[in-house]
């Protein structure tokens, strides 16, 4: 490892060179940790097993981030909305996983009002579906008939779930996704998932900040438990919907 600046430590080109600890980051801005390498799995992998995560816009060199403190959901504890719950109960929708990987991913990626752009680019697109045949990346899907109406992705290692992004085409298909994955994760004795950064969309939804020593020992224990990678399309089963409720 070499460094660009005093401040900001630029990763070596072997993929399995060592990050920065996570709590050398810097507080502004939050959470950076370290620039540079490249998004191969070893190198993605490495760095979620040590609570880290890329996150950079087209131009920029590939940054990486562990933000203090870390939101978290606690599988157990995950619920919807009263208003969510009642519409629930009536909506034909279901939860599934690992079939359209590559649909989800693209829509999480595309346009959305007020925002230019994305930083889920080409090549991260690239990266995390090549980790998604590889057996680490997971897409959790709601269907409405045959119409996938939303979704989400990201990593699975040991028994921590790390989410990366999620979408909805219909109002509150999201939502259902995510407590979907809280759901099957909670029966398979899963506490954890990753929500990454703070902000009042996913303290709506019951997520937790986590100092980050906490963060880290936990995700040090659970990525280190047994867990076979591979497809959740048969494990995972079907939700409907109307469980959430």
């Amino acid at each position: 490892m070499r460094r660009l600046s005093s401040r900001v430590p630029v990763l070596a080109p072997d993929p399995d060179s060592a990050f920065p600890p996570a709590d050398t980051a810097l507080r502004e801005p939050d959470g950076l940790v370290a620039m540079g390498g490249d998004l191969s799995p070893r190198r993605l992998l490495n760095a979620y097993r040590h609570g880290i995560f890329p996150w950079f816009s087209d131009g920029q060199p590939i940054l990486w981030w562990s933000p203090d403190p870390r939101m978290l959901f606690r599988t157990g504890r995950f619920r919807l909305s009263s208003r969510m719950r009642r519409s629930a109960r009536k909506l034909p929708w279901r939860i599934g996983a690992d079939t359209q990987f590559e649909a989800v991913i693209a829509a999480c990626a595309a346009p959305r009002a007020g925002r230019h752009g994305s930083w889920i680019t080409p090549s991260m697109q690239a990266a995390y579906i090549e980790l998604h045949r590889l057996g680490w990346a997971h897409s959790i899907e709601v269907h409405d008939g045959d119409a996938l109406i939303g979704g989400l992705y990201g990593l699975a290692i040991g028994r921590m779930f790390f989410a990366e992004s999620m979408y909805s085409d219909v109002s509150g298909a999201s939502k259902a996704a995510l407590g979907g994955l809280a759901l099957r994760l909670h029966d398979w004795g899963w506490p954890l998932i990753d929500a990454q950064v703070d902000n009042p969309h996913l303290r709506s939804l019951g997520a937790e900040a986590w100092p980050r020593p906490e963060f880290l020992a936990a995700i040090a224990a659970l990525a280190a438990m047994p867990e076979p990678a591979g497809s959740w399309n048969g494990r995972f089963g079907r939700v409907d919907v109307a469980q959430l409720g």
